[in-house]
């Protein structure tokens, strides 16, 4: 194993099934998506796993829990990470899985609940 990957398993939520596994050298974190056999999944929660070994606990490895996604076209900064949508409509989640509870599938462009919530906040 190379000093900086980590062993991941890949699981996918709805069947339960794993769908194998892979080396990574990056930590996927919710939100993030994840290419895998030809397919593109959102990583919708990471759990770790510790071995108990000379005394210490050590990292194993690491399963996420994935479902199967498209990668949003539509994303905002917010606060120094990437949110789906435009974050300047009341409606948006402020998150990296879901748009927004009144068109979860997008597009914000041409959205007709849009409501721009800069113009609604006190001067």
């Amino acid at each position: 194993m190379e000093p900086d990957s980590l062993p991941t398993e890949v699981i996918l939520t709805n069947p339960r099934q794993s769908l194998g596994k892979l080396q990574l050298d990056w930590t996927p974190q919710p939100g993030n998506y994840l290419d895998f056999q030809g397919k593109t999944y959102a990583v919708l929660e990471r759990r770790h796993r510790y071995q108990f070994k000379a005394g210490r606990y050590r990292l194993h490895n690491i399963a996420i829990y994935v479902q199967s996604a498209k990668r949003p076209s539509e994303k905002t900064l917010v606060a120094g990470r990437w949110v789906i949508g435009d974050a300047t409509c009341d409606y948006n989640a402020l998150s990296e899985i879901i748009r927004c509870a009144v068109n979860p599938n997008g597009p914000c462009e041409s959205c007709r609940y849009y409501e721009n919530s800069q113009q609604n906040s006190p001067q």
